[in-house]
């Protein structure tokens, strides 16, 4: 089976050059999130906690556009550019993930997209 990009309705277009959602065989992956706002620029204030919130609330917007959520996701890769902030950053995560996680890589980075401190990619299976 070829790869399809959904259309997803209500989701507004990316600005960058990637698709937000890209399916195959059964998964289906979603391009890194950030703590943004759709449709605004930059992080939301708040810190880490505001910003990891906003990030993994994009990605349940995108996977309830094709209709799927959380208990679907099988892995997860957080780019993190400050590392003390991981215990703030894992406990919102664990709030969308509460039983049965997916698995997951934690990375270092130095940076991030316009300054962003943390970033998400996710892979669902339906």
């Amino acid at each position: 089976m070829p790869k399809t990009v959904p259309d997803l309705p209500g989701i507004p277009a990316s600005r960058y050059p990637f698709s937000e959602v890209v399916e195959a065989q059964g998964l289906v992956f979603v391009a890194g999130q950030v703590g943004d706002v759709p449709g605004a620029a930059g992080a939301v204030h708040g810190g880490i906690e505001a910003e990891t919130r906003a990030m993994l609330d994009n990605v349940g917007r995108l996977l309830r556009a094709v209709g799927l959520d959380f208990v679907d996701v099988v892995r997860c890769t957080v780019y993190l550019r400050d590392f003390t902030e991981f215990a703030a950053m894992n406990a919102v995560y664990r709030e969308y993930f509460p039983s049965e996680p997916p698995t997951r890589a934690t990375v270092g980075v130095t940076a991030l997209a316009e300054d962003f401190r943390v970033e998400i990619e996710v892979i669902a299976a339906r």
